[in-house]
């Protein structure tokens, strides 16, 4: 099914080329003036410098043609040379008729999906989420959906930190604690015990501990990076130690990333890709891509038409060590042999620009990746507390993501109680959805490189540009819907009719712009205009209802349009928070 706005398009590119001008001219955009009119066409502008008119003549010619159009009510030229344009009524409502029969309202799926990978998420093992793992993960599992709604095959890898230091440390700290432990017994033969020797609880209270004494005391550093080449090196009681870590780790991330609405088709870490690490640094010393530089090895990423410096990408430190740039190059490696991706997207800091434009260039120049494999940084900014910096607990410390989401459920659970719609149990998990929209609408609502205040009073208010204020309006249309049919009203069978008010009217055409914004969100990559276009929604259709009396209406085929347009603005808006990563209750 067409766009809407390239059926209009094309009425207007035909009336230019009848009038003998460029259809190229005829483009036509959403009005900046809704005031005036519902879209507008400047085409006469630039088509005035060519055949040498003055714009405002070239208007009046395009309005000419359109007079018989089958689409466009009105063509209203308007010096200097704007053409004002309105839609049929006819024409809006036999377009959202259609859009109701087809699958997926009539969006085109990609007639030559994609196959993606978003990298997003990346926390370390042994330590708990904190709200510096929240963007990544909103932001990531909202363009997954997204372009799962458009039919691309998405695959979300988490990308697990579990191979670094930190093992050394944890492991070196267990032994200091638990010294008895069979993994630290060198001569131990037999079966390693299937149970982990410490909780979640326990795991994350240890690897902060062990860092602390890493930058005091230089022989346990210098014991925790022993113990990481052991690990490394395939020592068999460390390995069986690290099994349990990831193990514990991967249970409760798993969890909180569930409450999250959050899901990842592959749980892959850093460790996954350390084997073909050597084959890959060969491959490039082979092939003239990789040099020693004070003894580190590296890669040259400069270009000619850079306009600053960026630095060679490092492969190996001096030592022999990898680094961060070794696993994701191994990574992208790993993921051209296993999936052969279009495109990898990577959603993080954007302080992290210059790292990936690095990792990027350097896999592009030995060749880890082909010449139209797309490599995308979706960088964004910081979430941060009233004061302007990053958010932080009121103690000052990085707060954890399972007590933020659990303070803004209880804020939500103390303004849903005052409604009395729901109680128990339910009131709880009327509380979760609603929190949870509460929390990524506000992230989602924000452009992703950009910073944001993080205001939980605003966040989780039932009025203006939030969450909530999106469920409540849902909620509202569900249970309209839901009183209608208590009445003895059937929800089948209702044909959305011609509007009687201006407010059903912009009702309807938003709802028609459903399938461009969609497309064109995911082109950008931009979920921010899925909540713009959410928002309008349902400040379009708050207006009507309070103009309207819609279960009192004593015409019945009138009465009967609403639900019908009722039930399409519904399951639209329910249609893009699911592409946010939250649904709707019933009620609250």
């Amino acid at each position: 099914m067409e766009k809407m706005l390239d059926l209009i398009s094309k009425e207007v590119q035909d009336a230019f080329s009848k009038s003998c001008y460029n259809e190229k001219y005829g483009k036509v955009t959403l009005s900046n003036r809704p005031d005036l009119c519902q879209f507008q066409c400047n085409g006469a502008m630039a088509a005035a410098k060519e055949y040498k008119k003055a714009p405002i003549v070239i208007a009046k010619d395009v309005a000419e043609q359109l007079l018989e159009s089958r689409i466009i009510k009105e063509a209203d030229p308007v010096a200097p040379g704007f053409l004002n344009l309105k839609v049929k009524e006819s024409f809006l409502v036999s377009y959202l008729r259609q859009m109701r029969e087809e699958e997926n309202f009539g969006l085109n799926r990609d007639k030559n999906p994609k196959t993606m990978v978003v990298d997003y998420g990346g926390p370390n093992v042994a330590k708990p989420l904190h709200v510096g793992h929240l963007r990544s993960a909103i932001i990531g599992e909202s363009l997954k959906r997204m372009g799962t709604y458009l039919g691309h095959r998405m695959i979300g890898d988490i990308h697990l930190g579990d191979w670094g230091l930190q093992m050394g440390l944890i492991i070196t700290e267990l032994k200091e604690r638990q010294p008895q432990l069979p993994y630290f017994d060198l001569s131990y033969e037999g079966d390693y015990p299937k149970t982990p020797p410490f909780t979640i609880e326990e795991l994350e209270e240890i690897y902060p501990a062990a860092s602390e004494k890493s930058k005091k005391d230089q022989f346990y550093k210098e014991e925790a990076m022993e113990a990481t080449f052991l690990l490394q090196k395939g020592n068999r009681g460390y390995r069986a130690l690290w099994n349990h870590i990831l193990d514990v780790s991967v249970k409760d991330l798993k969890k909180n990333y569930k409450a999250l609405h959050v899901e990842f088709e592959l749980w892959n870490g850093e460790s996954n890709v350390q084997d073909r690490i050597p084959a890959m640094v060969q491959s490039m010393r082979d092939n003239g891509y990789a040099y020693e530089s004070e003894g580190a090895l590296v890669v040259d990423v400069k270009e000619e038409r850079d306009t600053k410096e960026i630095p060679p990408c490092m492969i190996l430190k001096s030592d022999g060590a990898s680094l961060y740039n070794t696993t994701d190059l191994a990574t992208i490696e790993q993921r051209m042999e296993e999936i052969d991706p279009d495109e990898i997207l990577y959603v993080v800091d954007k302080r992290q620009e210059l790292y990936f434009e690095q990792v990027f260039r350097c896999a592009r120049k030995t060749k880890l990746v082909k010449d139209d494999t797309k490599l995308t940084f979706i960088g964004f900014g910081t979430m941060n507390g009233k004061d302007g910096k990053p958010f932080k607990t009121r103690e000052g410390g990085v707060m954890r993501l399972e007590h933020l989401m659990a303070s803004i459920q209880e804020e939500m659970e103390k303004k849903i109680e005052k409604n009395k719609n729901s109680v128990g149990e339910e009131m709880g998990e009327t509380a979760k959805l609603v929190g949870l929209s509460a929390l990524k609408y506000g992230d989602l609502s924000n452009q992703a490189s950009k910073d944001y205040i993080f205001d939980m009073d605003r966040f989780t208010s039932f009025e203006g540009n939030t969450g909530p204020y999106i469920l409540y309006t849902i909620v509202r249309i569900k249970s309209i819907l839901s009183k209608y049919e208590e009445m003895g009203g059937r929800l089948e069978g209702n044909e959305i009719k011609e509007p009687s008010s201006e407010g059903e009217l912009d009702m309807m055409l938003g709802l028609a712009q459903f399938n461009g914004v969609v497309e064109n969100a995911f082109e950008e990559k931009a979920p921010h205009k899925i909540c713009a276009y959410v928002y309008e929604l349902a400040n379009g259709f708050n207006r009507f209802y309070h103009e309207t009396k819609i279960l009192s209406e004593k015409e019945a085929e009138k009465k009967s349009s609403w639900i019908a347009l009722l039930l399409l603005t519904r399951d639209i808006l329910e249609t893009n928070i699911h592409m946010l990563g939250f649904d709707a209750p019933e009620r609250m």
